[in-house]
Formats: structure tokens, C-alpha cells, sequence
């Protein structure tokens, strides 16, 4: 029997742990991937009798790629800039 928990912080609201015996490590990395589960306190596997924590190796998995700037990030960046070099002008 192998089946993952994932426990999910909600902060003052509490906590919950997600326990689905036919999630696989699969599933979980999707979901994490996807946004499904946040602020997640840990993820372990539970296999046979033995514990493992996997938080750090699913959040690798599941890691998107650096989009880096968009186009707006840059135009806002650029009017940011020249709005400070105005500032610095002698009036």
C-alpha cells in the first residue's frame, strides 16, 4: 500500500491534510504544478510501514520554468526609471 499526505496551512483557519490512497506522485506533482495546493506545510509517502518526506523533491518536480519580465513588467520598469531621473532634474 503506497499513498501520499499533503498538508495544506490555511493559517488562522487551520490546517488540512489531503489523504487520497489512489493520488499518485503524479497526481500530487499536477496539482501542485497546477496551484491546487498551496502553502503547503509538508507531503509525505507513506509506503508500506515507513514515512518518507518528499516536500522538497515534489516541489522540484513540480517547479514552473523563470517566465522572467513581461512586456508590461518592462514598460513599468522603463516610466519607473524615468519618472526617478525627473525627480533628480534641476526645476
Amino acid at each position: 500500500m503506497q499513498y501520499f499526505v499533503v498538508m495544506i496551512d490555511y493559517g488562522r483557519r487551520g490546517r488540512e491534510a489531503i489523504v487520497d490512497p489512489e493520488m499518485t506522485r503524479r497526481d500530487v506533482v499536477a496539482r501542485v504544478a497546477s496551484g491546487e495546493y498551496t502553502n503547503i506545510n509538508f507531503i509525505h509517502e507513506i509506503r508500506d510501514s515507513a514515512v518518507e518526506d518528499v516536500t522538497d523533491d515534489v516541489l522540484a518536480e513540480a517547479a514552473l520554468p523563470d517566465v522572467g519580465l513581461t512586456g508590461a513588467d518592462l514598460q513599468a520598469n522603463t516610466f519607473d526609471h524615468l519618472h526617478d531621473l525627473r525627480k533628480h532634474e534641476p526645476v
